[in-house]
């Protein structure tokens, strides 16, 4: 398995071939729509993440120390963005979830682009994943 840096890198280099905003926007859609749907039963209350102003769910598992997501948005931007972070996240050790630098977002430009609203999500967004990865690499769950 591809590291987080590798993963960014990869990312970054994909956003770089869509110089307009219109289709990197176009692409971020497209990513969302191409992840795998989130199951019926973990569309529950305790999975929506807080502070997101579309619905985002966010399904977490730890697995002898790594961290398995899943999520889905009612927004197709946020559902990119979402997207983006399995991608990065999901299957890494929570370890390395906790050290990684989040690159991608100045190297794609997105962490200028993005509306402080839909930052605000992906924030809220990574802030739950990194808190459940505090609890997965303490041994907690």
């Amino acid at each position: 398995m591809a590291t987080i840096d590798e993963i960014q890198a990869e990312i970054v280099e994909d956003f770089s071939f869509l110089p307009e905003w219109d289709e990197r926007y176009a692409y971020l859609i497209e990513l969302g729509q191409k992840m795998p749907p989130l199951p019926e039963e973990y569309r529950t209350e305790d999975n929506i993440v807080r502070g997101c102003q579309s619905t985002v769910w966010l399904h977490r598992e730890c697995q002898d120390g790594k961290v398995l997501l899943q999520a889905d948005s009612d927004s197709l931007i946020v559902k990119g963005l979402a997207a983006l972070l399995m991608q990065i996240y999901s299957g890494q050790p929570a370890e390395d979830i906790l050290k990684a630098d989040l690159s991608f977002l100045e190297g794609t430009g997105l962490s200028k682009h993005l509306s402080s609203q839909r930052a605000n999500g992906l924030m809220a967004m990574i802030d739950e994943i990194k808190a459940y990865c505090v609890k997965c690499a303490a041994g907690e769950i």
